[in-house]
């Protein structure tokens, strides 16, 4: 298998497990300090603060290639086997639905109009 299908895969399997993380969080059968360290990960993973920003070279990258899969290596270690079986169907099912142009296009839009409207708030005001 070439080594960008390899990534890939690989980069899919953290995506689903972020998600399947967040979901065995929410699972009232999950003991309470995994459920903490759970929220965490996910957090984390799904957060755009990084704890080393991506623009210092090499190490900015270094916490999304260690620290995210150590974090969910160590949470799904400490998952009960039924409650990650479970999290990762519904991460499967959750990743899997198509998603809405409609709605894509009418977020965009709802953007652009505010982008358009600050600019010509800031036009008719610092042009006075």
């Amino acid at each position: 298998m070439p080594l960008l299908a390899t990534a890939k895969d690989w980069a899919r399997g953290i995506k689903r497990d972020v998600v399947a993380v967040y979901f065995a969080a929410r699972d009232p059968e999950t003991p309470l300090w995994v459920r903490v360290l759970a929220i965490a990960v996910a957090a984390y993973a799904l957060s755009p603060i990084d704890l080393i920003p991506d623009f210092i070279p090499v190490l900015g990258y270094l916490d999304d290639l260690l620290i995210v899969p150590l974090g969910l290596m160590i949470v799904i270690r400490l998952l009960p086997p039924h409650i990650l079986e479970s999290s990762r169907v519904k991460a499967a099912e959750v990743l899997d639905r198509p998603r809405s142009r409609t709605a894509a296009v009418f977020i965009v839009g709802i953007w652009l109009l505010c982008a358009v409207g600050v600019a010509y708030w800031l036009l008719r005001n610092n042009g006075t």
